[in-house]
């Protein structure tokens, strides 16, 4: 349906809108402004300008001392766009555009960060990564992956303490389809312990377990210490990683059958997890080292805290108390957000901490850790802390001084971002109201699955252990060739294009780049937007309009997050 697509995408290219490699934005067209200060609800012994400040004067000392000039502020319209899809998931609605427009320029970004926190999205999209975090991509057969994303978006809407959620992530029990946190470690038992062992050793090694629960709540990865001493930190030993092993090893799953809601005929497994007190009763694991010498080890921590082991003492429960208390535990999750919103964490990849992989900023990484723990372990705190700091605020345009990728670390501009497969399909929908044309809930949420199931395919990431995942210019000419797209941009009620047909055309033109591109368009998109237009008037009057649109969201100033 797309006529002179080749033709309008050079065109369109020309004058900025890149749909291959590169991005180049618009000039602003809204002044950029510094953060401004606000507190929100939550522990008072910690006061958010303080913190804000804190993180400046440290950022900034980095900056004098290695003679980086940062990049300028992001005007509001790519600062807008920035916090919604980094808060939300999704670029903002043009309503939402207005209305932060005409809020006072000195609080706008202050207050947006408040009212987003609130937004029934943000639940939404926390929950999303979350589970991708935690459980990846797979669905492990008698488990419920919904389920512990369902839980997630409650602890996110109600703005659970991070503690609380990892406590009951780890200590869970019951059936997979009816407590969502049971989830997290059935879909990582690993394999099953023989048949003769399992009552000394338990019912599974939870080798996938030990190492989830390192990797994502301290940072630290100790898959390769199951089998040697780290190679290169001498305080990562093999006795480390199975004394925290030993933890899981009275942790049990039994299989249920259970009717499914569509067909009556057709029954599906689901697990149970539980504690069997009866197995592994002193906790003892035994593990062989490189020269073939079996030795033993119960559990204990990896500061050499050992568990006194007894009918009484819950394994996991003690387990997860001595996650908490470790320093790396608030470290972790610091690292982990400030990654996301800053395109890179204070270590990359953000879950290997070590020496071997030095901080960039240990002072500032340190402090927001303990601001963190004091704040009762707050995320909505910490969100705030970061979306307000100075290095939020800049452009991703690179200047002289921060353009080579040895200046990445100092945070002196904001680093690209791919969207997840989810930010994709959300921001799509925001773009083309998609959604808005589907009469009931059923359908819309049919065709929100058809189209994340399609993407996660064809763009998840190799392994499937992250949330991330890259945009490719093989993705851009899947997107657009792809049936779903033209679909999305057509004419029909409900629909951007649908909406903008009877404007004025200067004023279709404007609906249409803020609906894609949070922005308005330039004096000289304008100008060929308006050639355009008036080439087709002969035609469907909706036809540059599609045309226009699919070219928006076939850029890269669509696609990444900058």
């Amino acid at each position: 349906m797309i006529g002179n697509c080749r033709s309008l995408g050079m065109a369109l290219a020309s004058l900025g809108i890149v749909l291959g490699l590169g991005v180049v934005l618009a000039p602003n067209a809204a002044t950029g402004q510094s953060p401004t200060s606000g507190t929100p609800s939550g522990s008072a012994s910690v006061n958010d300008d303080a913190v804000v400040a804190f993180i400046n004067e440290q950022i900034e000392k980095q900056w004098a001392e290695n003679k980086i000039t940062p990049s300028k502020f992001a005007n509001d319209y790519e600062w807008l766009r920035r916090v919604h899809l980094d808060v939300l998931g999704r670029i903002p609605s043009v309503p939402e555009i207005n209305n932060f427009l005409k809020r006072p320029a000195e609080t706008r970004r202050r207050e947006e960060i408040r009212s987003l926190l609130k937004d029934e999205d943000y639940a939404k999209h926390w929950a999303n990564l979350w589970t991708v975090w935690l459980v990846t991509r797979t669905n492990p057969p008698g488990t419920n992956r919904q389920k512990l994303r369902l839980y997630l978006e409650e602890c996110f809407a109600v703005n659970k303490r991070y503690n609380e959620m990892v406590t009951e992530l780890l200590t869970a029990t019951g059936k997979a389809d009816e407590n969502g946190p049971a989830n997290f470690l059935l879909s990582h038992f690993g394999e099953r312990v023989p048949p003769e062992k399992r009552a000394e050793e338990g019912q599974f090694e939870m080798v996938p377990a030990t190492a989830r629960t390192t990797k994502i709540f301290l940072g630290i990865q100790t898959q390769c210490t199951q089998c040697h001493d780290h190679p290169f930190i001498d305080s990562r030993k093999q006795s480390s990683y199975w004394g925290v092993n030993a933890f899981f090893r009275q942790v049990e799953r039994t299989p249920e059958l259970i009717q499914m809601r569509n067909n009556q005929d057709t029954v599906a497994q689901h697990y149970t997890l539980r504690d069997n007190l009866e197995a592994n009763k002193d906790g003892g694991v035994y593990f062989e080292k490189r020269n073939g010498l079996l030795l033993r080890t119960s559990p204990t921590w990896l500061d050499g805290t050992r568990l006194v082991v007894s009918p009484e003492v819950n394994r996991r429960q003690e387990l997860a108390k001595l996650l908490i208390k470790d320093e790396m535990f608030a470290k972790a999750i610091v690292n982990r957000m400030w990654a996301h919103f800053m395109g890179r964490g204070f270590t990359n990849p953000v879950d290997d901490f070590g020496e071997h992989n030095p901080v960039s900023h240990p002072e500032l990484l340190d402090g927001l850790a303990k601001h963190f723990v004091a704040s009762d372990y707050d995320l909505q705190r910490l969100i705030t802390w970061i979306t307000r700091s100075k290095p939020y605020q800049l452009s991703s345009v690179a200047n002289d001084s921060n353009k080579k990728s040895d200046a990445e670390p100092y945070f002196s501009r904001m680093l690209l971002k791919a969207m997840t497969p989810e930010q994709l399909v959300d921001s799509i929908f925001v773009a083309t109201n998609a959604e808005r044309t589907k009469s009931t809930k059923e359908e819309r949420q049919k065709m929100y699955e058809d189209w994340l199931r399609d993407f996660t395919v064809n763009f998840g990431d190799d392994e499937g252990n992250e949330a991330t995942f890259n945009g490719t210019v093989v993705q851009a000419l899947l997107l657009m060739n792809g049936n779903k797209l033209n679909e999305a941009i057509r004419k029909q009620k409900g629909g951007t294009v649908g909406d903008v047909s009877n404007l004025r055309p200067g004023q279709a033109i404007n609906r249409i780049y803020l609906s894609a591109l949070t922005r308005p368009p330039t004096g000289a998109e304008s100008a060929l937007a308006g050639k355009l237009t008036a080439y087709n008037s002969t035609r469907d009057p909706a036809n540059p309009y599609q045309d226009i649109l699919w070219a928006l969201l076939n850029s890269n100033e669509f696609i990444l997050i900058h």
